[in-house]
């Protein structure tokens, strides 16, 4: 099973920016959707992990975003790379979290995308 790593994330302050990278330990079908998953504490949701979806893109470029990000979050990927990225812009203290990747929710369960989740990266926005 491939393996996701996430990196990127930091402390900063109200309006600053962080680009998250996840990179993989091996080849991620182009056929995989793929999402930024965030978790904070005290908080479940539906889907995988448990965890807030913040941002998906699917194989045909279809990107959608959680609506408190749309306008400060961009999210994008790099096939040849097995990289999938994500531009966080004027950050907000709710954006505080711990943020990991995972294929999307409709890819989830495909078998072709079994990807396991890293340890997510730490982002800390701070007023």
């Amino acid at each position: 099973q491939v393996q996701l790593m996430e990196s990127g994330g930091g402390s900063v302050e109200t309006g600053d920016s962080l680009k998250l990278s996840c990179t993989a330990s091996g080849g991620i079908s182009p056929t995989c959707g793929l999402g930024w998953y965030r978790q904070v504490p005290g908080k479940t949701y539906q889907g995988p992990g448990g965890r807030q979806l913040i941002a998906s893109i699917r194989s045909d470029g279809t990107i959608t975003y959680e609506d408190s990000v749309k306008g400060r979050f961009a999210i994008s990927r790099d096939n040849a790379k097995n990289t999938l990225y994500l531009q966080m812009n004027s950050l907000k203290t709710e954006d505080t979290g711990v943020y990991y990747c995972a294929a999307d929710p409709i890819s989830y369960t495909h078998y072709m995308c079994a990807l396991s989740w890293g340890q997510g990266t730490q982002v800390t926005v701070s007023s």
